[in-house]
């Protein structure tokens, strides 16, 4: 697993694609295109998956559940995204998620929590992947 993150609008998306996709056969899944957060994903003859919009899933969770119970679901999707690539070798599963855990703490506690909320999954999502990079104007920094 890769996670990729950065600023909003630093290159994030054009890095991937650069570096993973147009070679092999790829499914770009983005919650900037409206798909719901994919919790499991379908066995099919991808060999790089991307998701894109980590924090806007994240986001859509916060409305629906407690901190701890979207820290669960989170970590439930991690383990079936490591599952799904360590099927087959050849696999490769990148994670796109903007940063927005610096800056001023919001004043509403529906972003304070999606903040936080936020911040752990990437802490988790980092924990679990192979490699991280953070992506700032258009170029990358690996820090895993």
């Amino acid at each position: 697993m890769h996670f990729i993150t950065g600023g909003a609008f630093n290159g994030k998306r054009a890095w991937v694609r650069k570096n993973y996709c147009g070679k092999k056969e790829e499914q770009w899944l983005s919650a900037y295109d409206s798909i719901p957060l994919p919790v499991k994903l379908p066995e099919n003859n991808h060999v790089v998956t991307v998701l894109e919009g980590i924090e806007l899933w994240l986001k859509e969770l916060t409305k629906q559940y407690d901190s701890d119970r979207c820290r669960e679901i989170w970590i439930r999707c991690l383990e079936d995204w490591s599952s799904w690539e360590k099927a087959k070798a050849e696999r490769k599963f990148i994670v796109i998620g903007t940063d927005i855990t610096k800056g001023i703490v919001p004043l509403e506690e529906e972003n304070r929590v999606w903040r936080d909320v936020t911040g752990w999954a990437y802490q988790d999502l980092a924990a679990k992947s192979d490699k991280v990079d953070v992506i700032w104007y258009g170029l990358n920094q690996t820090i895993k």
